[in-house]
C-alpha cells in the first residue's frame, strides 16, 4: 500500500515541476522526487543507489540548481499557447512507442522477489561463492563493483565527473571570482 502513495507522491511531483511556472518551486519540488525515489529504492533493497540518488539527486542537484537559478530569473516567461503542431505530435507518438516497447519488454521478466529468477538461481551463487575463488576479494559486494561491473563504475563516474566539470564551467563568475 505504501508503494501505491510513493508512486502516487512521484507523479504529483513530476507533474507539478513540469507545468509550474516557478523556478524555484520546481527545483523543491524536483528535491523532494529525489528523496522519495531513495524511499523507493530502499523499499526495493537498493541500498548503494539509494544512497547515489540521496546523494546526487536530492542533495547536489538541488545545490546546482539552486546556483543556476540564482544567475538566471525566478520565474518562467509567459507562454504563447500555440495549436498542436506536427512537431508535437511527433514527439508524443515517438513517447508513446517508446513506453509501449518497455512495458511490452516486462511482461516475461520474473516477478517480484521470485526465488526461481535467474539472477537467484545463478548470478547470486556464482557472485557469493566465486568471487573470492576468482577474484580473491573477501568482500563480494567490492568485487561486484571493482571486478564485474568495473567499466559501468567507470561510466557512470566519468559522466558524474564530466557534469560536475561542466556545471563549474558554466557557473564560474567572469573576471576570475
Amino acid at each position: 500500500m505504501i508503494d501505491i502513495f510513493l508512486l502516487m507522491f512521484l507523479v504529483i511531483f513530476s507533474i507539478y515541476s513540469i507545468h509550474t511556472e516557478d523556478l524555484l518551486s520546481s527545483v523543491i519540488v524536483l528535491s523532494a522526487f529525489s528523496f522519495v525515489m531513495t524511499i523507493v529504492w530502499t523499499r526495493l533493497n537498493a541500498v548503494d543507489v539509494a544512497f547515489t540518488e540521496a546523494a546526487v539527486g536530492a542533495g547536489v542537484s538541488t545545490i546546482i540548481f539552486l546556483s543556476a537559478l540564482s544567475r538566471t530569473k525566478r520565474g518562467e516567461e509567459k507562454r504563447v499557447t500555440k495549436k498542436i503542431n506536427i512537431y508535437n505530435l511527433f514527439a508524443a507518438l515517438i513517447v508513446i512507442f517508446t513506453g509501449s516497447v518497455l512495458v511490452y519488454g516486462t511482461i516475461d521478466m520474473p516477478a517480484f522477489g521470485d526465488i526461481e529468477a535467474p539472477a537467484y538461481n545463478v548470478l547470486a551463487p556464482r557472485f557469493i561463492i566465486g568471487s573470492m575463488a576468482e577474484l580473491g576479494i573477501k568482500n563480494f559486494v567490492t568485487s561486484i563493483l571493482a571486478s564485474y561491473r568495473g567499466y559501468d563504475t567507470l561510466g557512470e563516474t566519468t559522466v558524474i565527473f564530466t557534469a560536475g566539470v561542466s556545471v563549474v564551467a558554466l557557473l564560474r563568475r567572469k573576471g576570475g571570482t
